[in-house]
């Protein structure tokens, strides 16, 4: 016998990934045009992520498909604080702990005598033993910020409940591994979006093949 709840719990997700894009497309942050990335790489569009976290009702409602998603039956938050990363981050870190009724933290960037960067907690941001950790953030990409919170969290002490990004654009990966630990935690992303990339060049580029002038995201002008 075939069970409802599974097709309804499917629905539910496409309408909020279809709520998400529409949130997105309507701030202005999904840009189509010819884009040269950070990367090198050319795209045929680009997420601009600060025009939706600029839109307060856009990115309240969109904290909101979190903090329903973090309640238990009784409409408790099933989590005890949630961390972000800087600086998207903290704006969805602060909105959902504001409707989940939660402590919020933030991590920032910190690069090491041998180059190397990790996430650490500003002073005065603690996680206590044991607590039950929401870690959110904008747009995920392979190597991205989130990753490089979980071995802040877990040396804190904190109990990882689950990482949720607005967008993943990586490929739609599952899970995250931890570099410290290796364990595995759970990643939902409210919109997976894959955006191809191109080498620069007519004969890979279609962007270049037309012709079409090269912006570099978050300009409003050509690349000169």
């Amino acid at each position: 016998m075939t069970s409802i709840k599974p097709g309804a719990e499917l629905a539910a997700r496409a309408a909020i990934t279809a709520r998400t894009e529409a949130l997105f497309r309507s701030s202005g942050a999904l840009r189509d045009g010819h884009f040269r990335l950070k990367s090198g790489r050319h795209s045929g569009a680009y997420l601009e992520k600060f025009a939706v976290l600029s839109d307060p009702a856009a990115t309240s409602e969109l904290c909101g498909f979190w903090a329903g998603r973090f309640r238990g039956a009784d409409g408790r938050p099933v989590v005890d604080l949630v961390a972000g990363p800087t600086t998207g981050g903290v704006i969805l870190a602060f909105e959902t702990g504001r409707q989940l009724g939660t402590r919020a933290i933030f991590a920032e960037e910190v690069r090491g005598e041998d180059g190397a960067t990790s996430r650490e907690f500003r002073r005065g941001f603690a996680i206590r033993p044991g607590e039950r950790v929401l870690l959110v953030d904008d747009i995920l990409t392979p190597g991205g910020s989130l990753l490089a919170m979980l071995p802040a969290v877990e040396a804190a002490g904190g109990e990882i409940v689950g990482c949720v990004v607005l967008v993943a654009r990586s490929g739609g990966l599952a899970s995250l591994v931890s570099p410290s630990s290796r364990r595995v935690y759970p990643l939902e992303a409210l919109w997976i979006l894959d955006l191809e990339t191109y080498e620069p060049g007519a004969d890979t580029c279609p962007g270049c093949r037309a012709g079409e002038a090269l912006m570099r995201p978050g300009s409003s002008g050509a690349v000169g």
